[in-house]
């Protein structure tokens, strides 16, 4: 009989585990949607997911999959800062900001263009 060798991968300073990444992405939903009823129709509508997988992510008992986690991502800035944060590319946060701010900027220079071609309220 030979000694098992090889085949084991090094842990990282970080251990990934389901339950810690389900926990990760509810406490980043519930910062941003709360864990109402409303919550849990709000991360449906983003999704296309069932009330049941819905409910789920918002209680931490199971993490979002593939496509589902990045309809959340792309709705929810929550959900993609947090997921940096796991990947280890906080780096990244700044850019979302900026994103995010510049997004911003966007709608109040269209709602400033519309209100001073509208009525000519001064501006």
């Amino acid at each position: 009989m030979f000694p098992k060798s090889g085949n084991r991968f090094p842990e990282g300073p970080i251990r990934a585990t389901e339950a810690a990444y389900a926990a990760a992405i509810a406490e980043a939903l519930a910062s941003e949607v709360g864990t109402s009823r409303l919550a849990t129709k709000t991360v449906m509508f983003w999704t296309g997911a069932s009330d049941r997988s819905a409910r789920h992510w918002l209680n931490g008992d199971h993490g979002p999959g593939g496509l589902h986690l990045i309809l959340l991502a792309r709705n929810s800035t929550a959900v993609m800062k947090t997921i940096m944060q796991l990947a280890d590319q906080e780096g990244f946060e700044l850019t979302i900001e900026l994103s995010a701010a510049r997004t911003a900027l966007i709608r109040a220079t269209a709602i400033v263009e519309a209100l001073s071609s509208k009525g000519g309220y001064g501006l």
